[in-house]
């Protein structure tokens, strides 16, 4: 069986398998067929992408693949991750598709399925998928795909922004000045309408997409560029989205960074004050810093760790009814919202904790004490098991002994590309810096590419 699905959905080189244009007719021919199934009728299928000059390409393979089950496919084009999620659902669709890469440049392509739920395929439909491909043969069609017409776009691009304003309709943000960058992404068109619906003075970066400049040297990964607009435009606060805009990342008034770990320090502090956190606990993963989880226990609140990726957080909080939880990348989950991860909403959840105590980000930062956290992506020829290296598990065991009592190390696979990722965090940067050397070393000599 071909392993297609990782923790992310299926992600690669656009034009390489598994994104090539043959295997994704496959996998919508597959997953119109498994949803016919289960439903005893034809599915209807909601798709749309990011600004990837590859995903007009794929979106018309895997929509070819769809009708070829007799499945109905609606293409709304350019859409955020979490605006297709929230579409699924309120016109009754049977899955949605969103074509992207997330946070990856422009060069790569990806797909994520998700069910009217919000949920992902489960693992028994994507190896339903997997198990299949290369089984079917779909001719690539030579009648022309069709797509919404430019007043359905509107339609549904209306529909996700109303949400947006309906979960905020008691914010104002007239008076606020704020900095956005688009990572010239998905976000380009909706992010800074809804922000100037509610009143901001906006300026606005990576907004202008031409196909090749997704995520390039801006966005949530690229922050520099925000952090001088904010500081030259004296703005209360800079918001930076990737590609999809399922995440979020922001900078204070002088342009210091707040990442994932800080917003959920802001909002769920808020949280637990207005009654909003009734489980006491925070949602988040192995890689979230350690002095977050001192500062929650402070307040009364768990810190609940889950493996690295948002799929693990969701499952958490769905298992114990859980408010919120998300990842240091910016991928925040608030369930009674969404299921999915929704930057705009992200940045605005903080925003309004801000607005509503008339506080700085640099002050509702206040309690939470970062440890020093250093993170190494080493780029890996293959992904064997750590413990069947011996100079890297010798390595990785002579760290963590230093570290006892004093901070963490995690080594881990990504999950979407070929890298190992080094994290450790302590009381004393230069001993982390020193650790980190010693096991990225030792992963460079063995299976370093």
């Amino acid at each position: 069986m071909t392993k297609l699905f990782g923790t992310d959905g299926i992600r690669g080189k656009a034009g390489s398998f598994p994104l090539d244009a043959k295997t994704m007719r496959e996998v919508g021919f597959l997953l119109a067929t498994h949803l016919h199934e289960e439903s005893g009728r034809g599915a209807r299928v909601i798709i749309g992408r990011d600004t990837r000059e590859s995903g007009p390409w794929i979106e018309t393979a895997i929509i070819e693949g769809l009708n070829a089950a007799d499945g109905e496919a609606v293409s709304v084009g350019v859409m955020t991750t979490p605006g297709i999620a929230f579409l699924t659902r309120v016109n009754s669709m049977d899955a949605g598709i969103v074509v992207s890469a997330s946070h990856n440049p422009y060069s790569d392509n990806g797909i994520k399925v998700f069910l009217p739920s919000g949920r992902k395929l489960p693992e028994s439909v994507e190896a339903f998928i997997e198990s299949r491909i290369g089984s079917v043969e779909i001719q690539e069609s030579s009648e022309k795909i069709p797509h919404a017409k430019p007043e359905d776009l509107d339609r549904f691009e209306s529909q996700y922004e109303r949400h947006i304003l309906d979960i905020f309709s008691g914010l104002s943000l007239s008076g606020m000045r704020i900095a956005i960058d688009c990572a010239n992404g998905a976000s380009s068109k909706i992010a800074p309408r809804i922000f100037e619906s509610l009143g901001a003075e906006v300026f606005v970066i990576g907004a202008s997409p031409d196909g090749r400049n997704i995520n390039e040297g801006c966005g949530s990964l690229h922050m520099e560029r925000l952090q001088s607009l904010v500081r030259e435009k004296a703005a209360n606060l800079g918001v930076a989205y990737d590609g999809d805009a399922d995440r979020a990342l922001l900078c204070d008034a002088s342009g210091e960074i707040v990442d994932g770990d800080g917003i959920l320090w802001v909002v769920a502090k808020d949280m637990l004050v207005t009654k909003g956190l009734g489980s006491k606990s925070v949602v988040a993963t192995v890689m979230t810093n350690i002095g977050l989880e001192l500062a929650f226990k402070q307040h009364g609140i768990d810190l609940v760790r889950t493996d690295v990726g948002d799929k693990y957080v969701l499952d958490e909080l769905v298992r114990n009814g859980g408010e919120i939880g998300g990842e240091q990348s910016g991928h925040i989950i608030f369930p009674e919202t969404s299921l999915v991860g929704d930057g705009i909403v992200t940045s605005l959840k903080v925003i309004e904790v801000l607005a509503r105590h008339e506080v700085s980000m640099r002050d509702a930062l206040k309690g939470f004490t970062r440890y020093p956290q250093l993170l190494e992506n080493i780029k890996v020829s293959s992904k064997p098991p750590f413990e069947t290296i011996k100079s890297v598990s010798d390595a990785i065991a002579s760290a963590a002994d230093q570290l006892l009592g004093r901070g963490r190390i995690l080594v881990r696979y990504s999950g979407t590309e070929n890298l190992a990722r080094v994290m450790i965090e302590g009381d004393d940067l230069s001993m982390i810096q020193k650790l980190s050397e010693s096991v990225s070393d030792a992963i460079r000599e063995a299976i370093g590419s």
